[in-house]
């Protein structure tokens, strides 16, 4: 469910009226849902929570950990902080970014296979829940570096479990030959190398097999061998206190079967590895934040082909802003924000103006007969859509905007074309 609706003919976020605020703000513009955010956080959260196989001993609740790479505009973590979200992070930036939002830090997780020391320090001295370690280099250096600061770090080993799944190649990460994790029989050598080293406390293991998974069999399998390593651990005198099962459930991109609801996956991963006697962390991203945006963008003109009958329309977004069909070939639903009423459609080529054939939104499309000044709507751009945005072409940033209820605020401002040349400097040789 997401709050984008049309009213007296136009498409409103909540009781904001789209319309208003492209002619206010310019496009392309981002705009986000607070009703929707909280929704979905409230749907999964509470989903998992009602589960009393996913109580901890201690009888915490499940950690839900929002993955941060999906939308990290401070806004956005903020009403969700202010739920009890935590915080799934990939760099000091994103671990700072929610700092500064309001996530206590003992609801950040540290993921990622590249962690540099400075960043392993930095997670270390702000306390937070753990950091995933995914490689015995990195274990070297975390043992380094909490030693150094003569700190213990808490830490879960993750596991690659051979279960790859996901919406596309690039978002699949629990294969084989997939980057992420170690296997089993390094993950339990691992964990017993750091059950021995004072300056690391290893507490559990964790996984993530892929993104936009649509079918639960993949997950199911995944978590059943992280069930039988768990009990293999604790078989060589182990404790075992946490097991992160990571994210990846799907959202409904509007041309795809609804995937299964968040209500299945938790009874799921209740039957699957309940009542292990661990505290549970689940790291949902864009399972959150996709829905709960859109991305707003002006229609420059429809260039006609005339030989071949084939129609460009060119929009003023282009892949820079989203680049999620040029990377993953995504599909956005494309809506009119004027509600079109009459039958009339056209089929269109949805490009941008960057200079690349890549920044084509999507090919061969049937939307109402559109032309030049009328806004679109590219629906479920709210994960990975304005964070993954560069300044390619010497495009700036598309700005965003957060709305409740009536009232709206730019959470991020387009900068002008001066504040993108001040960031950069003229070697002396080469002043006026």
């Amino acid at each position: 469910m997401n709050h984008f609706d049309y009213k007296d003919g136009d498409m409103f976020c909540e009781q904001v009226s789209l319309k208003d605020l492209a002619d206010h703000i310019g496009t392309p513009l981002y705009v986000y849902s607070s009703a929707t955010l909280e929704r979905h956080y409230k749907v999964f959260a509470g989903e998992l929570i009602d589960q009393p196989e996913l109580q901890s001993p201690k009888g915490e609740d499940p950690l839900i950990a929002f993955a941060m790479k999906s939308n990290s505009n401070r806004a956005v973590l903020r009403t969700l902080a202010r739920l009890g979200c935590g915080a799934d992070t990939v760099s000091e930036g994103e671990i700072r970014r929610a700092l500064d939002a309001g996530i206590a830090p003992e609801k950040i997780v540290f993921s990622g296979v590249g962690k540099t020391d400075a960043e392993m320090a930095f997670a270390l001295k702000a306390g937070i829940y753990q950091l995933n370690v995914e490689s015995r280099p990195e274990l070297l250096r975390l043992s380094k570096v909490a030693a150094s600061l003569n700190m213990v770090a808490p830490l879960v080993i993750r596991i690659n479990p051979g279960v790859g799944a996901g919406g596309h190649a690039k978002i699949t990460t629990g294969g084989a030959k997939d980057k992420f994790g170690v296997s089993a029989q390094e993950a339990i050598a691992l964990y017993a190398e750091a059950a021995s080293d004072p300056n690391l406390a290893p507490l559990g293991i964790a996984c993530h097999i892929g993104s936009q998974i649509s079918d639960l069999t993949p997950m199911q399998a995944a978590f059943a061998r992280m069930k039988s390593w768990v009990l293999e651990l604790r078989a060589q005198g182990l404790s075992v206190e946490r097991l992160d099962l990571g994210g990846g459930l799907g959202v409904p991109y509007f041309n795809q079967p609804a995937p299964p609801s968040p209500d299945v996956f938790a009874e799921m991963v209740a039957l699957t590895v309940g009542n292990l006697g661990v505290r549970y962390t689940f790291e949902p991203g864009r399972l959150i934040a996709a829905n709960a945006g859109v991305m707003l963008s002006r229609v420059i003109h429809v260039h006609e082909r005339k030989d071949s009958g084939q129609q460009f329309l060119v929009v003023d977004a282009a892949m820079n802003d989203l680049m999620r069909p040029a990377l993953y070939d995504a599909f956005h639903d494309i809506r009119p924000v004027a509600q079109v009423t009459g039958d009339k459609t056209a089929v269109y080529d949805v490009v941008g103006p960057v200079c690349e054939t890549g920044d084509t939104f999507t090919r061969d499309r049937t939307l109402p007969e559109l032309k030049a000044g009328d806004l679109i709507a590219f629906m479920s751009a709210g994960a990975y859509g304005a964070v993954m945005g560069g300044e390619y072409n010497s495009r700036p940033l598309a700005p965003e905007v957060l709305v409740r209820d009536e009232k709206w605020a730019i959470v991020r401002p387009r900068p002008s074309y001066e504040d993108m040349l001040k960031r950069e400097t003229l070697p002396e040789w080469l002043a006026d």
